[in-house]
This record gives structure tokens, C-alpha cells and sequence, in this order.
């Protein structure tokens, strides 16, 4: 979301072909003239929302016009990372916060915003709390919190529920009497998309933030000394493993991909009972899974306590917002478009109709008052009391660490679902590269 990179990615639809240029022009590096230059991602309907704030933005500042360039994801990570390092970055870069602006932040490459938003605190007054977290380096902002919010939910089959006449589980003990209940009925107690990594890392990031709450991983991404290996990180590593033991994820679980949507299919074909996911599969589930949406048997829940915690139960995990920098190459007037442009252009109230009409909940307060005409509002309800009541919105750890860092995350995590390594063993390989 929120979700880890590949999730950011498949919330956006990754196939398709590349559009060459932007809609609203061919953008190019940090020089050209007055205009401010932004990249953002392609394929729709999203790229029409960011395409047509700008579009607006021009229309009502005609002395200092945006520039705008789409790119499809795999080749944005490319060109924006090429084009940082060698000092050509667009005005405006969009991203994904954490552990990527961080990198941004060290090489000197992005604006300091802090005092700007203290010089417009109704800019920020307006936009949830939580999804300055992400935007956030060493306690100054580096970035605006734009679009909308993906938390990681805990969804479920009610048919499949009432035909063994369970309940929704209420705590992590009530997960572990659910297991042998559904494997009796011949059904998977949860859908995983293992082989894609990210989708077993959800599960680590609630079990860390309910059992010890949300200072665990941030000792990890705080670059502690062997903040892996906190009490509670070994109480969530030993459950976890436990869990697969008992055989509580789908056969083959580690050779089912997220890319295919397959782990979805599990749940609304009757397979799987459960599955924890970002939000942006309901949109998916909607489309693909026939009448089970629509026809009410869709559940969804935050993850439930895990007994003796410390996490509050309102904390969620995921996407808590995407984020546009200011490259610090940029010219003195590129700089002033772009903070114009996210004062009055970035979350206008247009903008918000239209994340709102394609089912996603922007990073608003009061946005809620736009759902009740969607024919999705009580999921949009859902959503928005999650991300906007949560006391804290951890983001997805691979997004938060570095990419060196989250790619060892996630082969540890791998090797754990697959029961290859112990807890310790995860701890020790983690905590070699704090701070890497």
C-alpha cells in the first residue's frame, strides 16, 4: 500500500502499453525555461485524476504552467532514479515516501518542507495526520501527502463463516481455534500470494505492531542496534511460524503470484476463507468475483489484538498516502509553481470527487462526506474511519527501509513462511543489515 512497492504498483495496474508522453505535454528534466516539470505514473482511471488536476491547476495560472509526463511503473522507478542521481530530476517527484525519500533527503536531491508548512498550516490541517509519517525524514517533511490511503485489511468469506457457524475472529487466538475448523470443512482457512513476498510481510507488520506495538519497527527503521531483536519481534516471528504449522494458509501458498489476482480468486470462489490485503483488491474482487461483492458476502475487519499486546487495536499498517518532492535542482520560480501547485492544485475538492468515483478514499478530513451517493459507501466508510481513527499508520516496511535493506526483508520473510529458517535466524540475518 501501505503497501509495499509491488502492491503500489499493482493498485495501479501495470500492464498496458507505455504512453510515450504526458498529456499534458512531453516533460522533460529540472531545467526547461519556467515551467515546472512533473512525472507521474500511467494507467487508469488514476492517471486521468492526476492528469486532470493538473490540466486545472494550468487553466487557473496561466503565468506558471506544469509540464506533465506519464510513465508506467518499472520504467518511472528507472528514469526518476537515473534521473536524481544525475541532478535532472523533474520540479515535482512523485513517490512513495519512506525509505526512498530518505535516500533522496541524504544526497541532498529534494526541498526541505517544514517551514513551508508551518508557513501554510491550513494546507496541512486538512490532510490526515498519519500520512505525514511516510513524508518525514529525521523530523523535517520532505514531501506533500497527496492522493488517497490503502490500509491492509483482513477480509473474509461470510457464506463460508456461516457454513461452519463461526464467527470473524476477534483476537489472534480466535485466528488459531478458526484454523482447524475450516481445514475440517475442507477449506483454506487463509489465501496468501506467497511467492510475491510482500503479501507475508502484512502479516509480520501486525503481529509486530499488535504485540509490541508500532516502536518495534521504528527502532528498525530508526537504525537501532539489533532492533530485530526486541522480545516482541521474536513473539510475532514464533506465532507466525506457528500459524503456517497448523496448517493455516492455502496448499501451495508459496507458489501462488499477487500479479495474477489469484489469491483473491481463493477467497471469492469458496477456497479460502480469509485473506489479509491492501484495500485496493475490493476494487478487483468487485469486478472479477461475480455477485460476491454485490451480493453482500464480503467482509472486512482491521486485524483483531493479539492477547497481553501492547499495540492499540485502531493501529493499521499499509499505504498512508503517495508523496510529491521538490527537487532541490529545480530554479527558483520551477520551486514556487510547485508549492503553489500544492497549496491550491494537489487534493482540491474536484480532485477528491474524483478519487472518491473511482472507490479510493483520499487522505482528506471531511471526505467522508462524499460517499454516501457511491454505491460503495460503506466500504468507503470503512476505509476512511480506519486510516483517519488510526493512532498510528505504520507504512509498509519495504517502502520504509532502503531498497537494500527490503530486498533482504523479504527474502528472510520468504524463507520464514517457508519454515527454512527459525526466528532467530531471521532476527540475526535482519538485524546485519540495520541500516544499510
Amino acid at each position: 500500500m501501505s503497501i509495499p512497492l509491488g502492491a503500489a504498483l499493482a493498485a495501479c495496474g501495470t500492464s498496458g502499453p507505455a504512453k510515450p508522453g504526458g498529456t499534458t505535454g512531453s516533460g522533460g528534466g529540472g531545467g526547461g525555461g519556467g515551467n515546472a516539470t512533473y512525472w507521474y505514473l500511467s494507467v487508469q482511471p488514476q492517471e486521468g485524476v492526476r492528469t486532470r488536476a493538473v490540466e486545472a491547476f494550468n487553466k487557473a495560472n496561466p503565468g506558471g504552467q506544469i509540464t506533465g509526463t506519464t510513465f508506467q511503473n518499472d520504467a518511472y522507478k528507472t528514469k526518476i532514479k537515473t534521473a536524481i542521481g544525475a541532478g535532472q530530476a523533474p520540479t515535482v517527484i512523485w513517490g512513495w515516501g519512506g525509505g526512498t525519500l530518505r535516500t533522496y533527503v541524504q544526497a541532498g536531491q529534494v526541498e526541505d518542507l517544514t517551514s513551508w508548512f508551518d508557513q501554510n498550516p491550513a494546507v496541512k490541517d486538512r490532510l490526515f495526520p498519519s500520512s505525514f509519517g511516510a513524508a518525514t525524514v529525521d523530523g523535517k517533511i520532505y514531501a506533500m501527502p497527496c492522493e488517497t490511503v490503502a490500509p491492509i485489511v483482513l477480509f473474509y468469506n461470510k457464506k463460508l463463516f456461516d457454513k461452519i457457524g463461526a464467527k470473524p475472529p476477534q483476537s489472534w487466538g480466535d485466528i488459531m481455534d478458526l484454523v482447524p475448523k475450516f481445514n475440517a470443512a475442507g477449506i483454506a482457512p487463509f489465501s496468501l500470494a506467497g511467492q510475491s513476498r510482500w503479501t507475508n510481510m502484512m502479516w509480520l507488520e501486525f503481529l509486530f505492531d499488535r504485540i509490541g506495538g508500532p516502536e518495534v519497527f521504528q527502532a528498525v527503521f530508526d537504525a537501532k542496534k539489533d532492533a530485530w531483536s526486541h522480545p516482541a519481534a521474536l513473539d510475532s516471528l514464533t506465532k507466525l511460524q506457528e500459524l503456517v504449522k497448523a496448517d493455516g494458509f492455502i496448499k501451495g501458498f508459496s507458489s501462488i503470484t499477487a500479479d495474477s489476482n489469484a489469491d483473491q480468486a481463493l477467497l471469492y470462489t469458496g477456497k479460502a476463507a480469509m485473506m489479509l490485503h491492501g484495500t485496493w483488491t475490493y476494487g478487483s474482487m468487485s469486478t472479477d468475483g461475480g455477485d460476491f461483492v454485490s451480493g453482500g458476502n464480503l467482509g472486512y475487519m482491521n486485524f483483531p489484538p493479539v492477547e497481553g499486546g501492547k499495540g492499540d487495536p485502531s493501529n493499521t499498517v499499509g499505504n498512508p498516502g503517495q508523496y510529491l518532492s521538490i527537487s532541490s535542482k529545480a530554479t527558483a520560480e520551477q520551486k514556487e509553481i510547485a508549492k503553489k501547485f500544492f497549496a491550491t492544485g494537489v487534493l482540491s475538492d474536484q480532485e477528491v470527487k474524483e478519487w472518491v468515483g473511482i472507490g479510493s478514499v483520499p487522505i482528506v478530513k471531511g471526505a467522508d462526506s462524499s460517499f454516501a451517493s457511491s454505491k460503495d459507501a460503506d466500504w468507503l466508510k470503512f476505509v476512511y474511519g480506519v486510516a483517519s481513527e488510526a493512532k498510528s499508520f505504520a507504512q509498509s516496511w519495504d517502502q520504509a527501509l532502503s531498497p537494500t535493506a527490503a530486498e533482504v526483508l523479504l527474502d528472510n520473510i520468504a524463507k520464514l513462511f517457508q519454515l527454512s529458517i527459525t526466528p532467530q535466524q531471521f532476527v540475526s540475518n535482519m538485524n546485519a543489515v540495520i541500516g544499510s
